[in-house]
């Protein structure tokens, strides 16, 4: 059975700082591009960040340079380190496993809320 848990939310301010974690079981993670998205309310789930196997990284005009994704494979999780938060950053925040191949199934976390105040 394949799980991804988040955790890391929280209510911050503008300006702060959050690290969130998402931790697979059941997949072979190494295996696995692992992504994180958002969800605002009244808005489109939306891409932030994506690692690739291989350590590649690819983000969101809306969060370069503030946030960073990277994986630890002998622990089975990706993290996003969010810098410099904003209130457009408040969401609830997902994390991702790609299929591995055409055919196979995705899989998501639970998600897990970031609140940025003024």
């Amino acid at each position: 059975q394949v799980q991804l848990v988040e955790s890391g939310g929280g209510l911050v301010q503008a300006g702060e700082s959050l690290r969130l974690s998402c931790v697979a079981s059941g997949i072979i993670f190494r295996a696995n591009a692992m992504g994180w998205y958002r969800q605002a309310p009244g808005k489109q789930r939306e891409l932030v960040a994506r690692i690739s196997t291989t350590g590649m990284t690819n983000y969101a005009g809306s969060v370069k340079g503030r946030f960073f994704i990277s994986r630890d494979n002998a622990k089975n999780t990706v993290y996003l380190q969010m810098n410099s938060l904003k209130l457009d950053d408040t969401a609830v925040y997902y994390c991702k496993a790609d299929p591995r191949f055409v055919g196979e199934d995705d899989y998501w976390g639970q998600g897990t809320q970031v609140t940025v105040s003024s």
